[in-house]
């Protein structure tokens, strides 16, 4: 069988590229084994405008952010569920340093960033000593059933081959690449980490890092906003909640660990005052990169293999637009984005 492309990885950036190549009526197969710690499947599912402890926008956020919203609600028109809400970040400050940074950001510009009208409106649900501010509008994505729903109405169709890939078997061709009995002009790696060591975008400069997160259950909960304080809290349906997550750039395997479950167990038991039960535990690698920016395009040499990954913590804003971006260049080679052109890594790629 022929198709125009040929996708490995159904994850977020998976999804997202089918569904435009669907949107654009081009032929595609998907080849996704389903593992259970793939980094999408692991994922809170927030859009945050505000990164990191300076608190400065997301990178190209206000575009994304209104691609993502109009994306999300499409995809879920389509699979006929909700996958999108609006809600706002409670982010609490641990220390007065924290508190007077977040203070002096919001002076200098409130886009993203709001103060409370009550800051002690919370003390019924948590302990806290400094305060609180706001990061809004923020987005929860529905992911789970987003990718699951897909998956199912993607394999109804026909489009998607439930199979480990295996690099050795893919033969690659001026015109079109092989693999097995499927042939197909282009092929695109949306495999998360599995592209670390591929042979075609093994040199890129991935930058792994480990994630852990709890799911809990808390009856008695506030369970309107996304709430942070060195770990966060997402809330999902039924009482329950994720609670995650860690950044590790070391690490020995891409299991769950003790550790994690017994200080993230303190922490909440030091937080919370609703109490809470522990229903699973769960950990991830991601496929993050060393210039926190995403890899997107094709390989300078075999101009029919492409990439869409990279996306790191950012993936439920980041694919919606870069997948549209690539589905375009595939079509009429408009430009991809310079600072994701997986281009500007030409030179280590030609060594590849």
């Amino acid at each position: 069988m022929h198709y125009d492309v040929l996708i490995i990885g159904q994850g977020i950036s998976g999804t997202f590229l089918s569904h435009c190549l669907l949107k654009s009526n081009l032929s595609f197969l998907i080849i996704d084994d389903a593992r259970p710690n793939a980094a999408s499947r692991a994922s809170s599912g927030v859009i945050n405008p505000i990164t990191g402890r300076r608190l400065v926008k997301t990178w190209m956020i206000e575009e994304l952010m209104a691609y993502a919203i109009k994306s999300y609600r499409q995809i879920g028109e389509d699979l006929g569920i909700e996958c999108i809400q609006e809600t706002k970040m409670i982010d609490f400050f641990p220390t007065p340093q924290i508190r007077d940074a977040f203070l002096s950001r919001y002076e200098a510009d409130k886009t993203f960033l709001n103060l409370p009208e009550n800051e002690n409106n919370l003390r019924g649900y948590f302990n806290y000593d400094f305060g609180y501010g706001e990061i809004r509008p923020v987005y929860l994505i529905n992911i789970q059933p987003l990718i699951s729903s897909f998956r199912k109405k993607m394999f109804a169709a026909g489009k998607l081959l439930e199979a480990n890939f295996k690099a050795t078997k893919l033969k690659v061709e001026e015109h079109k690449i092989s693999y097995n009995d499927i042939s197909a002009d282009k092929l695109v790696f949306c495999d998360g980490m599995e592209s670390f060591t591929n042979p075609w975008f093994k040199n890129l400069p991935f930058a792994p890092n480990k994630g852990e997160a709890l799911i809990i259950e808390a009856k008695d909960f506030y369970a309107e906003d996304v709430f942070k304080k060195g770990i966060s809290i997402v809330p999902l349906k039924n009482n329950l909640f994720w609670v995650g997550s860690t950044y590790e750039w070391k690490f020995t395997n891409d299991q769950p660990s003790k550790t994690f479950c017994k200080k993230t167990e303190t922490l909440l038991n030091q937080w919370l005052k609703a109490p809470f039960k522990i229903i699973s535990h769960f950990a991830s690698v991601r496929p993050a990169t060393l210039e926190r920016r995403p890899f997107v395009g094709f390989h300078p040499v075999y101009k029919n293999i492409g990439i869409l990954n990279g996306m790191g913590t950012k993936g439920c804003s980041l694919a919606p637009y870069f997948a549209h971006q690539l589905v375009q260049n595939i079509i009429n080679r408009s430009p991809i984005q310079r600072e994701a052109d997986v281009l500007r890594f030409e030179k280590m790629l030609r060594r590849s």
